[in-house]
């Protein structure tokens, strides 16, 4: 499982390709009457501005750590697991990351209230002017989403704080190197 987040993140075409033909999938579910080439094209279109702020983003994490895909992927699993690295260099290209994206999460409690009613207003609306494929598609779509981007932004930002405290000293944090046991 490993290899394959690892290939994943250093392979942002294959993360975007898959999001695409995933929404498509479900587009085709809820409304089977459309065409498959129609629903694949305009999944792309829409996502076009999506995958444009995703890339930018990416772009401005690698000039924080040094400009390399890879050191990029590998202070992100260094993140991920807990570990503090014990090079100075390291050291500072993680820091860099670390306080980049929580200068960018500084508003998460915001942006997730607003898709939590943004979901629930779409469902709600689904169920006034469709049928009951579509609201149930909705809704099981606004359970799953929901019940998966909320705890999993909330751990990410723990993971930072955990991070940029044990980065605030210049030597490695003990205990440090390891995932604890609620972020697995």
């Amino acid at each position: 499982m490993e290899r394959l987040n690892d290939f994943l993140r250093r392979h942002l075409w294959v993360q975007m390709l898959l999001s695409v033909l995933l929404a498509s999938a479900l587009i085709l579910l809820l409304y089977p009457s459309r065409s498959a080439a129609s629903v694949v094209t305009r999944t792309a279109l829409c996502s076009v501005g999506g995958i444009a702020v995703v890339v930018a983003a990416r772009r401005r994490e690698k000039r924080a750590t040094g400009g390399s895909t890879d050191r990029l992927v590998g202070l992100d699993g260094r993140l991920r697991k807990g570990e503090v690295p014990a090079d100075p260099a390291e050291r500072d290209a993680l820091r860099a990351l670390v306080e980049q994206r929580l200068h960018r999460t500084r508003h998460r409690v915001a942006a997730q209230v607003v898709l939590v009613v943004l979901f629930c207003s779409v469902t709600a609306l689904t169920a006034l002017t469709a049928g009951a494929r579509p609201t149930l598609g909705f809704a099981l779509l606004t359970v799953v989403f929901l019940g998966w981007f909320i705890p999993y932004g909330n751990l990410q930002h723990r993971r930072l704080r955990r991070m940029r405290a044990a980065l605030a000293d210049d030597r490695p944090a003990p205990g440090a190197t390891g995932a604890e046991p609620h972020d697995r």
